[in-house]
C-alpha cells in the first residue's frame, strides 16, 4: 500500500491514586486524455480516497487526476491490501474500487465493508469495472456500491461522481455531529459541562447494581456551595455562573477516570466513587473540600472564596436499602454540615438517617 438544577442551600488536593481496583476492571497518471480548459479546474477540500486498481495504467491515469484535484489518495494494487487499508482507524471514507482485483475482488469488498457496519463513518464505494450489463450493474448495487462507473469513462464523469460522494459523505458527517449535539445537550449541564440531574443518577443506578453483583462498596457525596445566594446577591448572576463553573472543574479535576459527578440541582453536586467505604469516601470528600476551598474565585466583579459542605455516604452498611435511601443519607449529612458551621464534611450516621426525612429551608 502507498500512501499518496434545584434545591439551594447555604457554602478539593487528590494524592491518592487508585483506592479500589484498576479502571480496567470497572466500570474514541498524468497520462490524460484531451479535455476542455478548466472544466477540472476548482479542486474540492481534501478528502482522501482509496484507489484499489491492478492495472497499471488505470492506476497511473485515475491517480494523476485525483492529485490534480486535490484528493488525497491510497492506493492498493489488490483486494487484501485494500481490506487491510480499510480497516484503519484513519480510513479512506470513499473508495474507487475495481471489480475484478487479485485475492479478492471489488464486489466482495463491497460486501465486507457493508457487513463490518458504517458506526459513527461511511464509506461511499464508487465500483470500476468493464462489465456494463443490467444484471452487473444490480449486482455491484445490490452488494453495497453506491455507484457504478463502466471502464473507459470520461475524467469530467468521474469527478462528477466523486463531488457526489463527497457531498453524502459531507451530509453524513453533519448528520453525526448533529445527533451527538443532541447526545450531549440531553446527557451533560450546560453550564458546568459536568453530568446533568438524570444522568448522574442514571450513573449511580448502575454502580449500585454493579456493586451488588460484585460485593464492592460505592460512596457517595453530596456536595453543596456555601452561601450561594450571597455570591448571586452581591456580585450577580454571572459572577454566580462564574462560580458554578470553577466549583465544577475543581470536583471533577482529581476524580478517578471510573468515578461520577454531575450537578444534582441549583448549587448541589452528587459525586460517585465506586470501591469506596464510607471511611475512605470520607477522606476523598475532605480532599476535595480543601482543594475547592484552596484559591479563591476571580470574577469581573470580584474575587471570591468558595466553600463547600458535604454529606456522605456508602452502601457498605446494614441499614442502606436503595438509590433513594441512600440520597436521603447523604442528605441528612449535608444538614448536618451545614448546622455544624459549613465548609466541613459529615458522614451518614445510619440510625439517624434511617427516622430524618423533612424539608430545609434554602439557605
Amino acid at each position: 500500500m502507498t500512501k499518496a438544577p434545584q434545591r439551594r442551600r447555604g457554602g478539593m488536593n487528590l494524592t491518592q491514586a487508585s483506592l479500589s481496583r484498576p479502571a480496567s476492571n470497572r466500570v474514541r497518471i498524468p497520462v490524460k486524455p484531451p479535455i476542455v480548459d478548466g472544466a477540472l479546474a476548482e479542486p474540492p477540500a481534501t478528502m482522501k480516497i482509496l484507489l484499489a486498481e491492478d492495472s497499471a495504467v488505470y492506476r497511473q491515469l485515475i491517480s494523476g487526476h485525483l492529485n490534480d484535484w486535490g484528493f488525497d489518495l491510497v492506493v492498493a494494487k489488490d483486494g487484501e491490501e485494500a481490506w487491510t487499508c480499510l480497516q484503519a482507524p484513519d480510513a479512506p471514507r470513499l473508495a474507487l474500487l475495481d471489480w475484478v482485483l487479485p485475492q479478492v475482488e471489488g464486489i466482495e469488498l463491497c460486501r465486507r465493508i457493508r457487513q463490518a457496519g458504517a458506526g459513527t463513518h461511511y464509506t461511499y464505494i464508487v465500483l470500476l469495472t468493464g462489465k456494463d450489463g443490467e444484471n452487473d450493474l444490480l449486482e455491484g448495487m445490490q452488494a453495497g456500491a453506491d455507484d457504478y462507473l463502466v471502464k473507459p469513462f470520461n475524467p469530467l464523469e468521474l469527478k462528477a461522481r466523486l463531488l457526489a460522494g463527497k457531498r453524502i459523505l459531507d451530509l453524513h458527517q453533519e448528520l453525526v455531529n448533529g445527533r451527538e449535539s443532541l447526545r450531549i445537550a440531553a446527557t451533560y449541564d450546560f453550564l458546568t459541562l459536568l453530568l446533568n440531574r438524570g444522568e448522574i443518577l442514571a450513573l449511580l443506578d448502575r454502580e449500585l447494581n454493579r456493586g451488588m453483583r460484585e460485593i464492592t462498596p460505592v460512596g457517595i457525596i453530596l456536595a453543596d456551595i456555601d452561601h450561594f445566594k450571597n455570591v448571586n446577591d452581591s456580585l450577580g448572576h454571572l459572577a454566580g455562573d462564574i462560580v458554578l463553573k470553577e466549583v465544577a472543574n475543581r470536583l471533577k479535576s482529581d476524580l478517578r477516570i471510573y468515578d461520577g459527578v454531575g450537578r444534582y440541582g441549583g448549587e448541589e453536586f452528587l459525586m460517585i466513587l465506586p470501591g469506596c467505604d464510607l471511611p475512605t469516601t470520607i477522606r476523598r470528600a475532605e480532599d476535595i473540600r480543601q482543594l475547592v476551598a484552596a484559591t479563591e474565585i476571580t470574577t469581573a466583579e470580584g474575587t471570591i472564596r468558595a466553600t463547600v459542605s458535604m454529606g456522605v455516604t456508602s452502601t457498605q452498611h446494614p441499614k442502606t436499602a436503595n438509590m433513594e435511601s441512600l440520597l436521603n443519607e447523604a442528605d441528612v449529612a449535608l444538614y448536618r454540615a451545614k448546622e455544624n458551621g459549613r465548609d466541613r464534611v459529615e458522614g451518614c450516621v445510619p440510625e439517624a438517617a434511617s427516622f430524618i426525612f423533612h424539608e430545609r429551608p434554602i439557605l
